[in-house]
């Protein structure tokens, strides 16, 4: 009797196949980097399209492109093949005797995305406490620009295990992901130090501000120019004011150890906030190293 081939019959190493394909956009590519021989890199794809019943690369001189159902795949394939690292990871500590919980035995990667400001100014203290604790963990951090998927797509596409990435309002956590807001922090100006009428100045901004949680709050103050410079990140647009090219309007990370040369100015009552957390899979949401990473976070806030 014949059986039905379904997709759980795909096995790891059809996955990291998938993967490597996905990544290196070429059949070729793919198989040097995973040792093989393309004629096997396009056995393994052919029979992976078979068992999912779907074309997942479209094929041409320019090597090999995800169709829709290949984004998806390989989205899924990356999170199942470290859903399996992490498996051998706790096993081996629970062997040791750990209990592959909390025991500071623990090993392995931790690959985090965060935006900029985040990486520079959240992230810091939170890996220092985690050494300590888990010295086995080996951080990877990635910045990530906080601009269409962000750090949140990162995590959804399995490139990494946990992204500290914008909350709420226009940036809900993803569908199929956890998180939590570890931190509201409020808007100011920053402005020139000294300048008579900040106000006056025209607005530098920077890509990942247009269009964020501000916007409503923002539609509502008729003093705010439209942006004269926009720069690609807020360290760019903390040196523009600092060197008098006009005012700015950011959150409280990114102006952490803004110079003297910048004054920061409360906007009241009514200012915006922004909300920062966390972002991660259900599936590793129990692992022992972000489990680790998530407390550390919120020891560092605290």
């Amino acid at each position: 009797m014949s059986r039905t081939t379904t997709p759980a019959d795909l096995a790891p190493h059809e996955l990291r196949v998938l993967v490597a394909v996905d990544q290196e956009r070429g059949f070729s590519a793919a198989a040097q980097v995973l040792g093989l021989t393309q004629s096997a890199v396009s056995h393994s794809i052919r029979g992976t399209e078979r068992k999912v019943g779907a074309v997942l690369f479209e094929r041409g001189r320019k090597g090999a492109t995800p169709t829709p159902a290949g984004a998806v795949a390989a989205a899924h394939a990356r999170r199942v093949l470290r859903l399996l690292d992490t498996l051998v990871v706790e096993a081996r500590g629970a062997a040791r005797g750990d209990g592959g919980v909390e025991g500071s035995a623990t090993e392995g990667t931790l690959r985090i995305a965060a935006f900029r400001s985040a990486a520079l100014h959240l992230l810091p203290a939170a890996l220092e406490r985690l050494a300590v604790s888990h010295p086995g963990i080996r951080p990877e951090v990635r910045v990530v620009r906080e601009l269409g998927a962000g750090t949140a797509g990162e995590v959804a596409e399995g490139r990494a295990d946990v992204g500290i990435a914008t909350l709420g309002g226009t940036s809900p956590v993803p569908p199929g992901l956890i998180g939590h807001v570890l931190l509201e922090e409020p808007y100011s100006l920053v402005h020139p130090a000294g300048h008579p009428d900040p106000r006056s100045l025209p607005l530098v901004d920077w890509h990942e501000n247009c269009g964020s949680y501000t916007r409503e709050w923002w539609r509502r103050q008729d003093w705010i120019p439209s942006a004269t410079v926009l720069t690609e990140d807020d360290g760019a647009v903390l040196s523009m004011v600092s060197n008098g090219h006009g005012m700015a309007i950011m959150p409280a990370l990114s102006l952490t150890g803004a110079p003297d040369t910048v004054e920061i100015t409360d906007l009241g009552a009514e200012r915006p906030t922004r909300s920062v957390g966390y972002v991660t899979t259900p599936e590793l949401a129990f692992s022992v190293a972000v489990r680790a990473l998530i407390r550390e976070l919120r020891a560092a806030r605290a």
